[in-house]
């Protein structure tokens, strides 16, 4: 079953001291590109959370955004971080000291710096951390959802289009049966009409043989067969469970080769004409897939 790239998901936990919500978007990209927005007091955990986001995830730009809110509680939950405090007010006696400012520091000066002071419910403990991956895993479960949903009509799409192709290709199968067999004789026809009476002093096998050879050129029958082929493979690609997106690229690419080929070895206007229809929906198709994970 294919997967969309594109997606959101949200998620939510929470436990006697955090809430935590979580939204993950998604969107096209060659590669896994993770985006993690991460409140200051968790920077932390970026590496783990980051982990955790690729062990669900395996292509396109994902952008997470997590928000940790603190509860209230009763009695004294803050505390001051110390040595923050005591480097500030070093930093701000030596600016004091070399610009001479006599000005004294008042506490409304401290009070407006949030990193001096220290939540308990912002410490990383693990009953936090396991609330934040719970809301993460969530929020991923979710867009994961929306993503194989997205897939599923990518899906519908891919395969309808496969289906008119190999109805094109059938008829391009039938009609190289009969052009090979008429630019023969055309070519057979051309040389006799150029050689006037020593006709007679040509080999008729050896003719016959070398017009065989150019007309032989002309067969698109190898190149049907392995558009068959990859068409099969591409229609097991899509149906698979396996991370197809790359597969599917390079069968396209494969196809449209095949494709390329046949137009051009080919005799028959009709053929080309039809060739162009398959390029068109193959086309389609890579575009589509550039939305596979």
């Amino acid at each position: 079953m294919l997967k969309s790239m594109t997606g959101f998901g949200s998620g939510k936990a929470q436990n006697k001291s955090i809430s935590v919500e979580v939204e993950v978007k998604s969107i096209n990209s060659r590669y896994l590109d993770i985006s993690l927005k991460l409140p200051a007091n968790f920077y932390s955990l970026d590496y783990e959370l980051k982990e955790a986001i690729k062990s669900k995830i395996n292509r396109g730009k994902v952008i997470v955004s997590i928000q940790i809110k603190l509860k209230k509680l009763d009695g004294n939950t803050f505390s001051v971080d110390e040595n923050k405090l005591k480097i500030f007010l070093n930093l701000i006696n030596e600016i004091k000291k070399k610009s001479k400012i006599s000005e004294e520091l008042k506490l409304e000066h401290i009070l407006g710096n949030k990193d001096f002071f220290l939540s308990e419910e912002s410490v990383i403990t693990e009953d936090n951390v396991d609330t934040i991956k719970k809301a993460l895993v969530s929020a991923l479960d979710n867009l994961a959802k929306m993503k194989r949903n997205e897939g599923k009509e990518l899906e519908k799409d891919l395969l309808k289009r496969v289906v008119l192709i190999e109805k094109t290709l059938k008829e391009i199968e039938q009609e190289s049966t009969t052009s090979v067999k008429e630019n023969f004789e055309n070519l057979k026809a051309k040389v006799l009409s150029l050689i006037d009476n020593s006709a007679s002093k040509i080999s008729q096998d050896r003719l016959e043989l070398e017009l065989a050879l150019l007309a032989e050129k002309a067969d698109i029958t190898e190149e049907c067969t392995r558009l068959k082929s990859h068409i099969k493979f591409f229609v097991q690609s899509v149906k698979s469970n396996d991370d197809s997106g790359r597969k599917l690229n390079f069968l396209c690419q494969e196809m449209h080769r095949e494709t390329n080929t046949i137009s051009s070895k080919t005799v028959s206007s009709a053929i080309s004409h039809k060739t162009v229809l398959i390029k068109e929906e193959i086309e389609k198709i890579r575009e589509q897939i550039q939305n596979v994970e």
